[in-house]
């Protein structure tokens, strides 16, 4: 994995393709390439032209030699998965003879098996990656027409991919195939873009088709065809995509990650809009698809998602066990899919994801469904696998997010799951009067977000105060503790301290071992029923010479220092007590000189195992 752009037209392929890998370096990636029809092939003149870089899409664009024009090519940025980041194992891939080239995101299973055959059979491989088995396949065969070539190629493939193919002998097309990767078409007027992600489009068509799994498509300048795998036809009209350009740029701000925090007042705004009935204390989500006999059926909630989305699971599933009285739990995806669950018909499960694409997210979907099971998805991404694969959801518009890690995503995600709980309470038994209160809650929000965020230059200074350490501890109960471990992985993932998360009730189980003073903690303390017991874990802290900063609804004696947020109901608090955190981990890693947006190792959306 990471990225895939590709072009057929008229125009110099060469820019645009370097445009749209600059479009999806947020994804995270160590590598790139591209590979391009030069003019004047075809059968007689025959070729294409390649190059490839470690490093960023600059280091790329650095390399390109002077001659490298064409009107058709394809490009990649990779996040390595077999083999290391080099040249040599940057994409795109080619057969022996030059004449295939071959991006790839995904993962081929069997790639061992198929790279011991094809060395038996003499074939000398370039590269330690698993997509170049797909090429030699692609090349090897001699099937009369491309796709012909590659739908035989992939026949011997068992694993996860999204790919882009050009052949010397075919200079008029591109195919393309999904299965468990995306690929997006881009369709515009006497031309053709494909890519992994709209992002890399917006700026040339906002006319869209998105592949599913098991389908293949061939590109022409003028003229696109969708078709399965085995060559049936299907019929894919496109759709209007959402966003404009625009919503993809920086808009005046210096990293991604801060111009999206900054965009919480507005992304929760727009997650509310439309959805709240006063008349009967409740929301409307049509989209649920579930009816209220359906929803009075349910006699359980099992939320799935992986990372920051998990987290926002397990918020959320408070919210739906306090205001529905549904016993709710959220679990990783990627555990759950693994561990042969079992799978209640009363239980309504409830896939996470914010690309819509998370790969263990949409593979649980898969089991859930093959197994009979109702799933909801809850994604950002309108149109993505997971959204089409379940039996309804919620859209959390949080408009596009382009920063690796993710934040006004996380908060759109809990605004969200506590819609659905407002929403499931109503329908069983919350009264009118706690159903205005939380209405009246989630109308506060915007407003709290933006004075939190008049805050940023105070938690700037702090974040100074706490840029040395080497290791914090964040903390909290219940409500709290899932934004505990939501802070700590923002810290980790943009800052690269390492931090931990723990239920502060737990504290003298075994982690007060490690608080001393190079050790700081952060706390969250909500001023609900809970408060002196989070005090009680803050003496506890402090009597071994612990560091404290608390997240609270007031002054904390006990604490060094006090973000203070204003309070909203208390099953809302955790959205506004995880802002704070999120400009703590940006200015930490600022401070500490990280690459924000670009954090080390990471992608924006994990299509692989």
């Amino acid at each position: 994995m990471c990225g895939i752009v590709g072009y057929i037209g008229k125009r110099d392929v060469a820019p645009l393709l370097l445009e749209g890998l600059q479009r999806l370096e947020y994804r995270g990636y160590d590598s790139a390439g591209i590979a391009i029809h030069a003019k004047g092939t075809g059968k007689a003149a025959g070729g294409l032209k390649t190059a490839k870089a470690k490093g960023r899409v600059r280091e790329l664009e650095s390399r390109l030699p002077k001659r490298f024009a064409g009107s058709t090519g394809i490009a990649h940025t990779r996040w390595a998965t077999h083999g290391a980041p080099t040249d040599e194992n940057a994409h795109p891939h080619r057969d022996t003879e030059g004449k295939v080239a071959v991006v790839h995101n995904g993962i081929i299973d069997n790639a061992a098996d198929l790279r011991a055959r094809l060395t038996a059979e003499g074939v000398v491989f370039a590269s330690e990656t698993d997509t170049e088995v797909l090429a030699h396949l692609i090349g090897r065969s001699t099937a009369e027409k491309l796709e012909e070539r590659v739908r035989e190629a992939l026949r011997h493939i068992e694993g996860t991919y999204g790919i882009a193919v050009l052949h010397a002998d075919f200079p008029d097309r591109i195919v393309v195939a999904r299965n468990g990767s995306p690929v997006v078409l881009g369709i515009g007027e006497h031309e053709m873009f494909v890519s992994s992600d709209v992002a890399a489009l917006v700026s040339h068509t906002r006319q869209v088709v998105t592949l599913d799994d098991g389908e293949m498509a061939t590109l022409k300048a003028d003229d696109y065809r969708t078709y399965t795998t085995e060559g049936s036809r299907t019929t894919s009209a496109p759709e209007t995509v959402e966003y404009a350009a625009e919503s993809y740029d920086l808009g005046g701000h210096d990293t991604y990650m801060h111009k999206e925090i900054s965009e919480q007042a507005d992304a929760v705004d727009r997650a509310l809009r439309g959805r709240i009935d006063d008349r009967f204390s409740t929301v409307h989500l049509g989209g649920l698809n579930l009816d209220a006999r359906e929803a009075r059926g349910v006699r359980r909630v099992k939320i799935l998602g992986c990372g920051t989305s998990y987290h926002a699971g397990q918020i959320g599933a408070q919210m739906i066990e306090e205001l529905a009285r549904i016993p709710s739990d959220a679990e990783p995806a990627s555990e759950f899919r693994y561990r042969n669950p079992v799978v209640d018909p009363d239980t309504l499960y409830v896939a996470v994801s914010q690309s819509g694409e998370t790969y263990d997210v949409l593979a649980a979907v898969q089991e859930l469904k093959r197994k009979g099971a109702r799933v909801l998805g809850l994604v950002n991404v309108v149109g993505s696998a997971i959204a089409r694969e379940t039996d309804g959801g919620i859209y959390v518009h949080a408009g596009p997010e382009v920063c690796v890690v993710s934040t006004k995503c996380f908060t759109n995600m809990v605004v969200s799951f506590a819609l659905l709980a407002l929403h499931l309470g109503r329908i069983r038994d919350l009264s009118v009067a706690d159903g205005k209160r939380i209405i009246e809650g989630l109308r506060k929000l915007p407003a709290q977000i933006d004075e939190i965020l008049k805050g940023e230059e105070d938690i700037k200074k702090l974040s100074a105060a706490y840029a040395d350490a080497k290791s914090m501890m964040f903390i909290g109960r219940v409500r709290g503790y899932p934004v505990a471990r939501e802070a700590s992985l923002k810290l980790k993932e943009v800052s690269y301290i390492h931090a931990e998360a723990y239920p502060a009730s737990e504290l003298k189980h075994g982690p007060l071992a490690l608080i001393e003073p190079a050790m700081p903690t952060v706390a969250i303390v909500p001023d609900d029923d809970l408060l002196e017991k989070n005090r009680a874990a803050l003496e506890e802290i402090k009597a071994r010479s612990g560091r404290i900063l608390a997240v609270a609804h007031q002054e904390q004696e006990k604490a060094d220092h006090t973000i203070v947020v204003p309070k909203n109901e208390p099953e809302l608090d955790p959205i506004l007590m995880g802002i704070p955190l999120q400009l703590l981990a940006y200015h930490t890693a600022l401070a500490l000189g990280r690459d924000i947006d670009k954090p080390r190792n990471l992608a924006k959306s994990v299509t692989v195992e």
